[in-house]
């Protein structure tokens, strides 16, 4: 985004911040940055639905009293764009861990694929990954994951509006989802490798949209810094 008239005053007031979250960062990685960006002033900074490492695209994020409606841009319909990898699982159901199976996929036709989506519109029932921000017991998921202890997963109805295969280049598929709240991109990948028989992993997912906001309208995380830091410090900024 070229223009930025926000004020420290606007700021503290409460502000809805588009950001297209970096490969990498954590959610809570991008939410830091911004709320450091803001010392010595001490503003409420929060986001408005996690984001996974390796993935990019768009993060709300909110400031002041706008932290309070948090969880109204949670529940809003999401859309994302992304790769998936056939011929291979891994336990992350992403990149985040090595290859653990492969499968031959030589009879895996372009008809097959597409058909295979048909399965996945509507109200489904998916499991979490294990290596997911969940709690169980106080406890991320993944923390239990990683240590190789085995985790209780359990189903949830998320509902897929569209899955659309947006480009075949095998073992590669691209593909664009738009879903309800609390939809699992990784599980929807692994789910449809198993659909095929076979199996998938996700290489690449970039969230496009939330609700009515779109990554096009996005700030970049260190132009936003970069842009916060700029502003003359008020006092009664946040009185």
């Amino acid at each position: 985004m070229e223009n930025f008239n926000i004020t420290l005053e606007e700021f503290a007031q409460g502000q809805l911040l588009l950001i297209n979250k970096p490969y990498s960062w954590t959610s809570f990685d991008v939410v830091g940055k911004i709320r450091n960006s803001f010392k010595p002033l001490k503003l409420k900074v929060g986001h408005a639905g996690t984001l996974d490492p390796l993935a990019t695209g768009l993060l709300i994020v909110c400031t002041g009293k706008m932290t309070k409606q948090i969880d109204t841009f949670q529940a809003e319909e999401k859309e994302y764009t992304g790769t998936l990898v056939l011929g291979a699982t891994t336990p992350s159901y992403d990149m985040e861990t090595e290859v653990d199976e492969t499968f031959d996929i030589s009879h895996i036709t372009e008809t097959d694929i597409y058909n295979a989506t048909r399965q996945f519109t509507g109200e489904i029932q998916q499991y979490p990954p294990a290596h997911s921000a969940i709690k169980v017991d106080g406890e991320r998921l993944y923390e239990k994951a990683r240590r190789g202890e085995d985790v209780e997963l359990k189903a949830r109805t998320v509902t897929i509006t569209e899955f659309e295969i947006t480009a075949i280049n095998l073992p590669e598929v691209e593909f664009r989802v738009v879903c309800s709240k609390g939809t699992y991109i990784r599980s929807l990948v692994y789910d449809f490798g198993r659909s095929l028989n076979n199996g998938a992993y996700m290489s690449k997912l970039r969230r496009t949209r939330s609700g009515n906001f779109k990554i096009e309208d996005a700030f970049e995380v260190m132009e936003l810094v970069n842009n916060i830091r700029s502003l003359k410090v008020q006092p009664e900024a946040v009185k």
